[in-house]
Parts: C-alpha cells; sequence; structure tokens
C-alpha cells in the first residue's frame, strides 16, 4: 500500500512534476499553491479553480492536514509558544516573537535533538526523528495566522527544537515553499537557519544559492570552552569551524551571526572575550550574545548587566560587532524545548 504524503511536503517544482506526470498542465501548481499558503484553503474541495476529477485525485493522492497546537503559553512580552502534538505522539514547538518593527517565526525541525549541549532543552529528552517537510511548513502557517491577527509575520528562523541542518532535505524543502512567490513570498534573506557547526553541511549550503541568512551556535571561544557546552566541537573543532565560516562568507558574500550565550565565570569572562575576539576578528560577521535563560537540569547563572557589557565592550576593540540580545518570554518557558521538555515530565 502506497504511504500518502501531506501535499504541502511538495515544492512548487515538485507539485507541477507531479501534475504533469498525471495529465495535467503546469500552471496548476501556482493556482494549488495560492489555494494552500495565500488563501489558506482548508480542504481539496474548497480550490474551486481546478476540476472536479482533479481534486478527487488530490484527495487520492495525498493528504491535508492542518495541525493545531495542544497547549498555548503567553508571556508577558507578548511572545507566543505553541506546542504541536503530531500523529505520532511527538511533541514539537514552535515560537512567536514580535517586536516593534517584525514578527518572527522560530520553527522546530526535529523531534527532540541528538547534539546535547550542555545549556539547552531540546536533547534533554533525546532524538525521536526528523520532522517532515509538511510539519515543518505547518508550524510556520499557524503562526503566520496568529501574527496575521495583529501585525504580518516577516521573518522566519529555524532555531527551535533540533538542529536543522541535521535535517538538511526536508529543511531546504520547507523554506523553498515559504519562500516561492505563491506560497508565503518570505524573503530568502528574512530567514535564517541556525546550527550548532555541522561543517560538511555548512559548505554545501554555500553552493546551495540562497541568500538565507546563517548563525552558528558558537557559544565557545576556544576548543576547550567549547567541549565543555557543545559536544558537537569533538567532532567539528572549533579552529576548523571558524575556518569554514570565513569561506561561506567568501563564497557567499553573506555575513555569518554567531549565537554566543553569556554564563556567569564559564562563557562571560575578561579571558573568553579577549580569546573570541581574536579568532573573529576581520570576518564579515555580527554576534549576538545571549544571557543565559534558566534551566533547571543544568546549574549556570546569567551574567550581571555590567559583566555582559563589558564583554561586548571588549569585542567591540578588536572590530567584532556585538549585541546583547534581550531574553525573550522566559515566563513562557520559550527557551529552546523548555515547553516539550515540560510536556515530556507531565507523561
Amino acid at each position: 500500500m502506497m504511504v500518502k504524503h501531506d501535499i504541502k511536503s511538495l515544492t512548487h517544482e515538485e507539485l507541477g512534476q507531479y501534475l504533469q506526470g498525471i495529465g495535467e498542465k503546469p500552471f496548476r501548481a501556482t493556482q494549488i499553491f495560492e489555494w494552500l499558503y495565500q488563501k489558506r484553503a482548508q480542504d481539496f474541495d474548497a480550490m474551486l479553480n481546478l476540476s472536479v476529477p482533479l481534486r478527487q485525485k488530490l484527495k487520492e493522492d495525498f493528504t491535508f492536514y492542518n495541525r493545531q497546537p495542544a497547549e498555548k503559553k503567553g508571556a508577558a512580552d507578548e511572545t507566543q509558544k505553541f506546542l504541536f502534538q503530531l500523529q505520532d505522539k511527538e511533541a514539537i514547538e514552535t515560537v512567536l516573537i514580535p517586536t516593534t518593527d517584525r514578527v518572527t517565526v522560530c520553527a522546530s525541525t526535529q523531534a527532540g535533538c541528538k547534539f546535547g549541549c550542555r545549556f539547552c532543552a531540546s536533547g534533554i529528552g533525546g532524538w525521536s526523528r526528523d520532522l517532515t517537510t509538511d510539519e515543518i511548513v505547518d508550524q510556520i502557517l499557524y503562526v503566520h495566522d496568529e501574527a496575521e491577527k495583529h501585525k504580518h509575520l516577516s521573518h522566519i528562523v529555524f532555531m527551535g527544537v533540533g538542529e536543522p541542518l541535521d535535517n538538511y532535505e526536508n529543511l531546504l524543502k520547507a523554506i523553498r515553499i515559504v519562500n516561492h512567490p505563491a506560497g508565503l513570498n518570505i524573503a530568502a534573506r528574512r530567514i535564517t537557519i541556525s546550527t550548532c557547526g555541522l561543517i560538511p553541511k555548512i559548505e554545501r549550503l554555500s553552493k546551495e544559492g540562497l541568500q538565507v541568512e546563517l548563525a552558528i551556535s558558537l557559544h565557545g571561544f576556544s576548543n576547550d570552552s567549547r567541549n565543555v557546552l557543545m559536544p558537537v566541537n569533538k567532532k567539528y573543532p572549533f579552529e576548523d569551524l571558524i575556518k569554514v565560516c570565513r569561506l561561506y562568507t567568501e563564497t557567499t558574500n553573506r555575513q555569518i551571526t554567531f549565537e554566543y550565550i553569556l554564563i556567569k565565570d564559564v562563557t562571560c569572562t575578561d579571558e573568553a572575550a579577549l580569546k573570541l575576539g581574536k579568532a573573529l576578528k576581520g570576518m564579515l560577521c555580527k554576534i549576538n550574545l545571549i544571557p543565559y535563560n534558566k534551566v533547571q537540569e543544568f546549574g549556570h547563572e546569567p551574567p550581571s548587566k555590567e559583566d555582559a557589557t563589558r564583554f561586548k565592550n571588549k569585542l567591540k576593540e578588536f572590530g567584532v560587532h556585538a549585541t546583547i540580545r534581550r531574553p525573550r518570554g522566559p515566563d513562557a518557558n520559550a527557551a529552546c524545548g523548555q515547553l516539550r521538555h515540560t510536556s515530556q515530565i507531565k507523561k
């Protein structure tokens, strides 16, 4: 028996190929995309400019599942977090982050995480599986519709549960769907992929020709310091990661954003700022300094505001542009994996 896939797992190109294969004109792909992503049809019968036989064929060949969150949590700063229960009972989470000039969705790419960074709740329960393309897209669609009640969704960041580049094929397909003019038409430069540093996938991404933003979860200033927090560093060492990042900026002529967590007496020290500044000096990059958002399983503490500012200023002495990112939604468990982890504890 053939397994039916959700129609939202197909890129515009794949949908056009399918339609040609059943004797339909390729332009129908654009019509279907518009129904799915712009008119937000809830089933195939709503696609009224398609013939009845084509609608019936689509029903026979594809599923059309509209995922709804099982839990919602709101924070005082208007950040909203959504917990989705998937059909196999796995849980994923998605965050809507509004600011004065943009509305961002932070989407997950895996159920759980393999990489076990020692400050993040995403990997506490281990890794279960990759998300399918449609499971990634559905998160974005739901938050898009939520955001429309107030302001238009403008940015996408793949920084939720999981390592995006570890689910490379489904991630890239989801990006091509939401980026397509007949899809959500969100510009590639407003889409950010975060990675803990999978060097072969960074090299591959540099050749895709996509103008997406790349964010590197660095969280260390040397091999030894990164080993403490990020086990992936043992496979892809700090020096090699910095080297491939320099090559990425030279190949794509695009700036890299480094994410660096500020943990009191661990990553937020004068020594750390000095070594990090030397490593990044002269690179086309910026660095987001993120005060630690406490997870009870890890015994870390955030730095004081004074220590965070001192760290930022030392980086600027090396010509490295740095900003301190204000934590979002701490009262909604908005750090990566916290809501999912809480739901697992309750089981």
